[in-house]
């Protein structure tokens, strides 16, 4: 079994954040995440390349990388955009197709996902 931390396992730096561009294009594309007004405003108001920097910063830090997050928290970020269940499900099928396109690995996956389920009571209403 290979005993490295997630961050090593997925690649390091690069390869998250090939991973963080694809999966964020998904979103700020998706018809189901913008059917919500205030998400498809908050996607207009925050620049793709800072979103995707801010993020793959996040997922490097949580997965054991030595990046450290300097974005807000989720509770905080995601107050006002008001996300239901299934947006959160489309959220995360988003993800699991972008996890597949780069043959990401199931352990892999299901570290990603642990780590991604952890938020979603900071992040749904």
């Amino acid at each position: 079994m290979d005993n490295r931390v997630l961050y090593e396992r997925l690649g390091g730096v690069f390869a998250i954040a090939a991973v963080v561009d694809d999966f964020i294009d998904r979103v700020l594309s998706s018809p189901a995440l913008n059917a919500n007004p205030l998400v498809r405003e908050a996607h207009h108001r925050v620049a793709p390349a800072g979103f995707k920097y801010l993020v793959t910063e996040q997922l490097c830090h949580a997965a054991g990388g030595p990046q450290r997050y300097t974005g807000r928290d989720m509770k905080t970020s995601h107050a006002e955009l008001r996300i239901s269940e299934d947006e959160w499900q489309a959220f995360l099928d988003l993800l699991k197709q972008s996890l597949d396109k780069f043959r990401v690995p199931l352990r892999e996956q299901g570290e990603i996902f642990a780590i991604v389920q952890s938020t979603q009571t900071d992040i749904v209403v």
